[in-house]
């Protein structure tokens, strides 16, 4: 594998291990459906300078499968994070960290399911590996702290935006492989807050969150979600997805929970523990183990 290619896999989950304590940060201060619609609004007004003119180039690739865009734009910048932002209000980050590491398993079952993907034997093994791997790490090392988790309203957000990220992740495949990136992403960001407008005002009226206070850390919240996660975070995905498939960039995404516990390790002072190091080697074993099939998908 090119060093490319797998910096392309390692960034988003580094990313989006971010996103989930700024969301943390985020919530009481910034309404959930609301940070995500301005991420996506500042990422996109930062993006339009430098993709106006691929997007001329584009325009005929974009009518010919505007209905492809609606849909992954829809799956991804109106649904993914309003729904990850709003988990994070009443689930606490070990439980949505469980639900993200279920993501291979759900492009499994997707990819069955709707792609009539097979599943082979080592893509299924990598992912039962590399869970058990995620699930060490959630645990800390105890069994008899898996009798201590309990599942609320924010779970059941997170576990159906999983379901929506997996089946995003297929029909990125069918993107115009001659159409620029940037310009995919471009017209995602903008069907994306096309869809979210309703629900923003939806839950200004009805949400019942205070007025958003801006100021210096409210500023700095949403730009940092907009250009690290959101930009940078869906560039590196899109990458991944075109240089791999759809299958391994999954398994890459369970490095999520580790990444966030090794920025809770420098935010809070805590130093690794052997739990960690075990954790990491079976997500990493599983990665490898699920290498093999995902470089040929079907």
């Amino acid at each position: 594998m090119r060093a490319s290619t797998l910096i392309f896999l390692i960034f988003p989950p580094l990313l989006w291990a971010s996103n989930a304590i700024v969301g943390r940060m985020a919530a009481g201060a910034i309404p959930p459906i609301t940070l995500n619609f301005l991420r996506w609004v500042v990422a996109l007004l930062i993006l339009l300078p430098f993709v106006h003119g691929q997007l001329k180039q584009d325009w005929s690739l974009i009518k010919k499968h505007w209905v492809l865009f609606a849909v992954t734009g829809f799956l991804s910048a109106t649904c993914y994070n309003a729904l990850q932002y709003l988990a994070l209000i009443t689930s606490s980050p070990i439980n949505i960290a469980l639900i993200t590491a279920a993501g291979p398993i759900f492009t499994l079952l997707v990819g069955r399911a709707f792609f009539t993907a097979p599943i082979s034997r080592a893509a299924a093994l990598g992912a039962i590996v590399s869970l058990v791997g995620v699930a060490w790490v959630l645990i800390r090392g105890d069994v008899d702290n898996i009798l201590r988790i309990a599942f609320v309203a924010g779970d059941l957000f997170m576990l159906l935006a999983i379901g929506l990220w997996s089946l995003y992740t297929w029909l990125l495949r069918n993107r115009p492989p001659e159409m620029s990136g940037y310009s995919v992403l471009t017209v995602q960001i903008m069907w994306g807050i096309l869809f979210a407008v309703p629900m923003v005002l939806a839950e200004i009226v009805w949400g019942g969150y205070a007025p958003i206070v801006w100021n210096q850390e409210s500023i700095g919240l949403v730009l940092y979600v907009a250009i690290f996660p959101a930009l940078l975070g869906y560039i590196c995905w899109q990458q991944a997805v075109a240089r791999t498939g759809s299958q391994l960039p999954m398994f890459f995404l369970n490095l999520t929970p580790v990444f966030a516990a090794l920025m809770s390790v420098v935010l809070l002072g805590e130093f690794p523990k052997l739990y960690h190091v075990i954790g990491l080697v079976l997500i990493v074993l599983g990665i490898a183990l699920a290498n093999p099939s995902a470089k040929k998908p079907a």
